[in-house]
């Protein structure tokens, strides 16, 4: 059940664990002999001593005080192999950019002290959060740097915010856009945004547009353009910096389907399906043992011997398990959704739960859920997690039963194409929705339209 639930890559490197772990596990095409001819091998032993075999040394095996040379050793090593390196990048922190910045102004110490605190009580998106007060008294306690809430402010206001990127060193949103917006070139569009989020941002943030239209006496398109200026600002300046972006994950899908003369094929990704086998040598191994005339004496040997060539049976075995319940689950999932994958179109899924599957193969709920929660499949239109495919159902006027990802889409529809002066209302939308044939309650709506990401009416006006 663990090894069904890991995705591709997670899969590979419990692969690569279990390897170095178990060296009577090999990969590679199996020439070897059968494993179930040594599975009773040990089963001969007894207590009577005898003659000592040379063959093998079991110290190497069972020996506590060194590493077994496996362990040391890449499984696809070969002397013909180069030894490369990758070079990385040692990038520099936003912090640090920001440090390296205020060696260009002319400070003395004390200056110098506060200006790295305030620095440093900077977060990863650019803003402070805390009070001038509360980091007097703290660099007073901590660092042993007195001063006063006047220094702070105006080494806050004439050096930490005069920092880049723009807007960092910010209290609060309307403090960042003003720097931002102060660093343009003075246009009468910049002016007037700088005045209305110095002095009407309330309204600003409620799009209550008239008001500000009236407010200023100005022209609709004179709104729009300063507007637009605002619209260009990064609220969050600091997460803008290159040291700070995380690492691009890439998905590897763990299984593709392509449509193959008018016929939906399904391949299980090969990194899934290695091929593995019991080791040669640990066989030979125990088989020499079963052949010696000291059985008790090698007795221990046996049985560390046998345990991990069990164990390598059995993880085999596992994976193999794991193989066909990855392959027929989405087997299934494919030809229940059959009309989608054929088409791309969204609003032809039909609503599926984890029980519909379970009941087609005959697996656990649990076992289906945890193949669709953490993997992906490539597809004409894109590659997708598997768990998007599920959905309930509701029944539309004519009684049939409808996705509610089909709802959604319908949903993000109505909505790209309202009028953005006057977007429509959650009570509204309902209405829409209930003439296409769906009939759902606002409250409704309201879930499906946050589920989607998508802000309340007044949030979506746009003059």
């Amino acid at each position: 059940m663990k090894l069904i639930q890991l995705p591709t890559q997670a899969f590979e490197q419990r692969l690569q664990e279990e390897m170095v772990e178990n060296p009577a596990l090999e990969s590679g095409k199996d020439e070897n002999v059968e494993f179930d001819e040594f599975s009773d091998a040990n089963d001969d032993y007894d207590d009577t001593p005898q003659n000592e075999t040379e063959d093998i040394n079991i110290d190497d095996y069972l020996s506590s005080d060194d590493t077994p040379d496996y362990k040391y050793q890449s499984n696809n090593y070969s002397d013909d192999d180069e030894d490369k390196s990758m070079p990385f990048v040692a990038g520099v922190t936003f912090h640090q950019d920001l440090l390296n910045q205020l060696n260009t102004f002319v400070l003395d110490d004390t200056e110098r002290d506060v200006a790295e605190f305030l620095v440093g009580s900077i977060n990863d998106t650019g803003y402070i959060r805390r009070t001038i007060q509360d980091m007097v008294d703290d660099m007073a306690f901590t660092q042993g740097v007195y001063t006063d809430e006047g220094t702070v402010d105006r080494i806050l206001k004439h050096v930490v915010q005069q920092l880049e990127p723009a807007g960092v060193g910010a209290r609060d949103l309307q403090e960042c856009l003003l720097l931002q917006l102060k660093h343009k070139t003075p246009t009468d569009s910049v002016d007037l945004a700088i005045d209305i989020i110095e002095n009407q941002f309330d309204a600003f943030t409620k799009k209550h547009y008239d008001k500000l239209i009236q407010k200023y006496d100005i022209s609709k398109e004179q709104l729009r353009n300063a507007i637009e200026e605002i619209e260009k600002l990064n609220p969050k300046p600091g997460s803008g910096f290159s040291g700070n972006q995380k690492p691009i994950e890439h998905v590897v899908p763990d299984y593709t389907i392509r449509i193959i003369d008018g016929e939906l094929d399904l391949t299980l990704n090969g990194r899934n399906a290695p091929e593995l086998h019991v080791s040669k040598e640990y066989q030979e191994m125990l088989q020499s043992y079963k052949d010696s005339t000291n059985k008790s004496a090698q007795k221990d040997a046996v049985q560390f011997i046998k345990q991990k060539l069990d164990s390598a049976k059995w993880f085999i075995d596992a994976i193999k398990q794991r193989q066909e319940t990855l392959y027929v689950t989405m087997n299934a999932i494919m030809h229940y959704q059959q009309e989608y994958f054929l088409e791309g179109d969204e609003t032809k899924l039909k609503p599926m739960i984890l029980k519909d599957i379970a009941d087609l193969v005959g697996l656990d709920i649990s076992t289906v859920s945890r193949v669709a929660n953490s993997k992906y499949v490539e597809t004409p239109y894109g590659t997708k997690l598997i768990k998007e495919f599920f959905s309930e159902a509701m029944k539309n006027t004519d009684g049939e039963d409808v996705s509610t990802i089909e709802i959604k889409r319908i949903l993000q529809n109505v909505i790209e194409e309202e009028d953005k002066a006057k977007p429509f209302p959650d009570d509204k939308l309902a209405e829409i929705l209930k003439d296409k044939g769906y009939p759902i309650a606002r409250r409704t709506v309201a879930k499906y339209r946050e589920q989607l990401d998508i802000p309340v009416a007044r949030l979506r006006k746009k003059i």
